[in-house]
């Protein structure tokens, strides 16, 4: 039996919810402007890059590199973080920046430039259960 992890609450609604949809399928798409082509990320309304409001979910590589990283002690969350998290900024393979999680390695192991590849773990929060995906040092994988 998978443990969950708890977690903050994550964004729900017009477009967050087809997101959370495609990683509960182990899948980690993006919005991609039907016009001109821009990957979206954050998910928005209209494409940061063209204005139209047209998009389909591109299938990501998931793969990329750690572009930063920082260590959190302040206690956002309450019990439901334990203090310290680490948090890492990767640039994916198609040029996205994406805010994440490591998994199985921690500040101390972070190098710029390290190879990652996204991986998704089994969350709960208020609105229940979700696959989060976060980035491990291992080859790809889709399991949590």
């Amino acid at each position: 039996m998978t443990m969950t992890e708890k977690r903050p609450p994550r964004t729900l609604g017009t477009g967050h919810d087809t997101f959370w949809e495609w990683c509960g399928k182990g899948e980690l798409r993006l919005q991609k402007c039907t016009s001109c082509g821009g990957i979206n990320w954050p998910v928005r309304q209209t494409c940061e890059f063209c204005g139209q409001a047209e998009f389909f979910w591109e299938a990501m590589s998931g793969r990329g590199k750690v572009v930063s990283w920082c260590s959190f002690h302040q206690d956002y969350y309450g019990s439901v973080m334990p203090r310290p998290y680490d948090c890492i900024l990767v640039e994916l393979e198609e040029g996205v920046l994406f805010l994440s999680n490591p998994h199985g390695f921690g500040f101390d192991d972070m190098v710029l430039g390290m190879d990652v590849a996204v991986q998704f773990i089994d969350c709960e929060d208020d609105a229940g259960v979700f696959k989060l995906p976060v980035f491990g040092r291992e080859a790809l994988s889709n399991s949590g």
